[in-house]
């Protein structure tokens, strides 16, 4: 039934009028949306809202694409594979040799090897007098043995390749740096495996307590920082996650600004999503900064505790996980070597803070807050080869440029061997206190500045030419110039040579003179003439001996004998020795050169030095072994070089003649 009339109250729709404006819509009064709508400036607001929303998402997007895309290409090939490691030379184990398994097992902690089965470089197991080696996949040489001590020596070594016995055994090469984008860093990758629970509880408790809880970002540590700080009235509270942390120092600078605010929401976001939260922490404990130790920086809570405490990170104690975790914050400041008082004030805070997390019982606590701090400083000193470092990051740099060392991971094994190193660190520096004791009794009373002395030491090995121990200066951290390849006046080391070329005239077809080392020669004041011009050189303190044998001459380091002696022998056939062994092509034959006046490196006279014990065979001085690929393929090989410098006989006549300087000469 259809209703009309006045009263009748149907259901109504809306009503819109339309005017030469188009269609106005109603809506009821007092809608703050109807007057948004109708309201200029409202329209205004929407508009930019709008536009504003499209861009802060295209830009999100972008970014956010554009970091996704770095960190899943670094995620996928590894955040630390692209690493080359430096390795000192394989250190060979024989039968009778002093040691104990303490010592081999502390030598291959040092190498990367662990005492869990997860390690790539290798593990190892101690029984009493035995020690059972398992190099990994990563190893120089993937023989395992056992290894049986008695008596403090090496007693007996089994090959597990094939069960023999063995006299001698390789030991895995002491790690000496990492190469990361040209910085020379330390660093020894772990597995969040083998982290202990107490160095990760130490971590959370200074660091981000509610880790493993939030999404990446903790809004209630960061309001809990800001009331600090305002309580405080300071700035000095952090509320950066574990996550952020990690997605700066992989991806970003340390620049606090919104610039890098910005990017670092977004990295962390995106790993939070491609990441466990046992990885993320695993790839923050491989790369989290733990100050420097000489001229490197180390990196990661496993080199941390080899460098300060001298063990595996498995071994970590409550006071010792503590320090690391203390020293995230500000690691140059609370350096234990350098800082021992703010590293263990520190220390004890990251304490309390895990007895107040639940981390510790108060036992615990008081008993690790009264540990004192002990650090190991002896086994970080022990990898410092700073110059033996630059010396081979030119060579692959300038002969190896097909090959990309800071992108890739290659393994580059070298010749230094880390205990003659050691000796050589020592002694350069107890010869240098003898050296600056003499020059301030020389310059006393001058009123001048005591000049700072200098030194370089090589050791190389003769048999192969291979360097064994470099020191190329006082001290790298105050010049880095690596002086074992600066070129400088010989003096009187270069004498050797010359009197070689006087023994050489007795097997030399035509010689005008023979000398041998009983051969007699007048030391006195002498001029002597070359190009019309004069040369008028004078012996030490200007002590003259008269008539003396070659024997003694070369034993006393005479300089006029020297020159005499050159001056008949020729001094182009000096020279010819002189290059033949290797040295510089800017010798040239004057009397000068009897007296070592023309410049080469110590390199160069070690290397040429080498023809006396070799029998007259030169051997060229190499410091790299050999380098493998990621694959663990070899590409490159030492050879080694040799070239026949002179007669044999005439090379055992040189060292007797030598022996002579040490017996009752200037040595």
């Amino acid at each position: 039934m259809k209703t009309t009339g006045k009263n009748s109250s149907p259901s109504r729709k809306p009503k819109s009028k339309a005017s030469g404006r188009g269609l106005r819509l109603h809506f009821p009064q007092g809608a703050w949306l109807g007057r948004l709508f109708t309201n200029p400036w409202g329209k205004a607001f929407l508009l930019t809202f709008v536009i504003s929303t499209v861009i802060g998402l295209s830009v999100f997007t972008y970014f956010y694409v554009h970091y996704s895309k770095l960190i899943d290409d670094k995620l996928k090939a590894g955040p630390f594979d692209d690493r080359s490691m430096l390795f000192a030379a394989p250190d060979p184990l024989v039968v009778g040799e002093e040691t104990t398994a303490a010592e081999i097992a502390s030598h291959l902690r040092r190498c990367g090897y662990a005492e869990s089965k997860n390690s790539r470089m290798g593990w190892y197991q101690v029984r009493g007098d035995v020690i059972d080696v398992y190099p990994g996949p990563d190893a120089y040489d993937e023989e395992p043995a056992v290894i049986k001590f008695a008596h403090n020596k090496v007693s007996q070594i089994v090959s597990l390749r094939d069960n023999t016995e063995r006299t001698r055994y390789m030991l895995e090469p002491e790690l000496i740096t990492n190469l990361f984008d040209r910085k020379r860093e330390k660093r020894r990758i772990v597995q969040f495996g083998d982290i202990p629970q107490v160095m990760v509880n130490a971590v959370l408790a200074a660091e981000d307590k509610r880790f493993f809880a939030h999404a990446g970002f903790d809004p209630i540590g960061l309001l809990r920082a800001v009331w600090v700080d305002i309580r405080d009235r300071r700035r000095g509270q952090g509320a950066s996650t574990v996550s952020m942390q990690l997605a700066r120092t992989l991806w970003l600078s340390t620049e606090r600004s919104w610039r890098r605010k910005i990017p670092e929401a977004l990295i962390t976001l995106h790993l939070e999503q491609k990441l466990t939260k046992q990885q993320i922490f695993e790839y923050y404990a491989n790369s989290i900064d733990l100050g420097h130790q000489g001229s490197f920086a180390i990196r990661g809570f496993g080199e941390g505790a080899q460098v300060y405490f001298g063990k595996d990170l498995t071994q970590i104690t409550l006071p010792e996980a503590a320090t690391l975790a203390g020293m995230v914050q500000a690691p140059s400041s609370r350096n234990p070597f350098r800082a021992p008082e703010k590293a263990k004030a520190r220390r004890d805070i990251v304490l309390r803070m895990m007895r107040e997390g639940g981390f510790i019982n108060q036992t615990q606590y008081e008993d690790a807050v009264a540990t004192d701090l002990k650090v190991t400083r002896g086994e970080s000193e022990s990898t410092e080869a700073p110059f033996f470092v630059d010396l081979v990051n030119d060579l692959l740099t300038s002969k190896f440029q097909e090959h990309d060392f800071q992108g890739q991971s290659y393994r580059v094994y070298t010749t230094l061997d880390m205990n003659l190193q050691r000796d050589a660190s020592a002694a350069m520096r107890a010869g240098l206190v003898e050296v600056d004791a003499a020059l301030k009794r020389r310059f006393k009373g001058y009123g001048t500045t005591v000049p700072e002395a200098q030194a370089v030491l090589v050791a190389l090995d003769t048999e192969t030419g291979e360097i064994k121990a470099l020191v190329g200066g006082r001290n790298y951290g105050q010049s880095q110039l690596n002086r074992s390849l600066s070129k400088r006046q010989p003096g009187s080391v270069f004498k050797p040579f010359v009197y070689t070329a006087a023994m050489n005239t007795a097997i030399t077809e035509g010689a005008s003179q023979v000398f041998t080392p009983v051969s007699q020669i007048q030391d006195e004041p002498t001029t002597f003439w070359y190009d019309n011009k004069s040369y008028e050189p004078n012996n030490h303190g200007n002590h003259y001996f008269g008539q003396v044998s070659l024997r003694t001459a070369l034993a006393k380091s005479l300089n006029i004998p020297a020159v005499k002696v050159g001056e008949a022998v020729g001094f182009d056939s000096i020279v010819r020795i002189a290059r033949n062994a290797g040295m510089n092509l800017d010798i040239r034959p004057t009397p000068a050169l009897a007296l070592g006046a023309y410049e080469v490196t110590p390199i160069e006279i070690a290397g040429a030095y080498t023809i006396f014990p070799n029998k007259g065979v030169f051997i060229r001085p190499t410091y790299v072994k050999a380098i493998r690929n990621e694959k663990g393929t070899d590409v490159f090989e030492s050879k080694i070089e040799r070239k026949p410098v002179i007669d044999p006989r005439v090379a055992y006549l040189m060292t007797n003649l030598m022996e002579e300087v040490m017996r009752s000469g200037t040595g």
